[in-house]
């Protein structure tokens, strides 16, 4: 957030690029490492995917359940909220404007079009190894040219990622992340 903010980068983009790289290289020499160590790509694709349930699952979950119960616990009556989503037109599952309870709110923002953008590229990346295990016998290894051209194609469906989704956050932001 303070990284993005001093280079006017809204904080869902800051999210999707540094904090997503400085937390998932690890990852990626920890699965380089399995790859190279282990007979069969499993390690590699389990250390992946097991990663990413922990991101998805615990790193998600965990935060907002605990944000969730603080701030139910700490009462009502906040003139904040009061006047941020009292009468917000997207929160009519809240009750009638004007006589909503107050209730844990964290508006969704540019989610849904990333999480859907994220989604194809996985389905996509799952047909790759799919096709490679069809060619090459596996999900890693063969002819090294097959692996240049794997390697390259999955950094791409990351930058497409990255791409749209950053497109998608500008739009809705109406530009940058600095102060205005």
């Amino acid at each position: 957030s303070l990284l993005g903010c001093v280079m006017c980068i809204p904080d869902d983009i800051t999210a999707i690029t540094f904090v997503a790289l400085g937390t998932s290289l690890p990852d990626t020499f920890a699965s380089r490492v399995a790859a190279r160590s282990e007979p069969y790509a499993d390690s590699s694709v389990g250390n992946v995917t097991g990663s990413n349930s922990v991101n998805v699952f615990l790193g998600l979950g965990l935060p907002w359940m605990i944000a969730a119960v603080a701030w139910s616990s700490g009462g009502s009556g906040n003139a904040k909220w009061q006047a941020k989503y009292q009468f917000d037109a997207d929160l009519g599952w809240l009750g009638e404007a004007g006589f909503r309870e107050q209730a844990f709110v964290v508006k969704a923002g540019s989610l849904a079009f990333s999480v859907t953008v994220f989604t194809v590229c996985a389905v996509v990346c799952l047909g790759m190894l799919a096709i490679r295990r069809h060619v090459c016998g596996g999900e890693l290894g063969g002819p090294r040219h097959l692996a240049y051209i794997s390697a390259g194609f999955g950094t791409c469906l990351w930058f497409i990622y990255v791409a749209l989704s950053c497109w998608k956050s500008m739009q809705e932001s109406g530009g940058g992340g600095c102060a205005k």
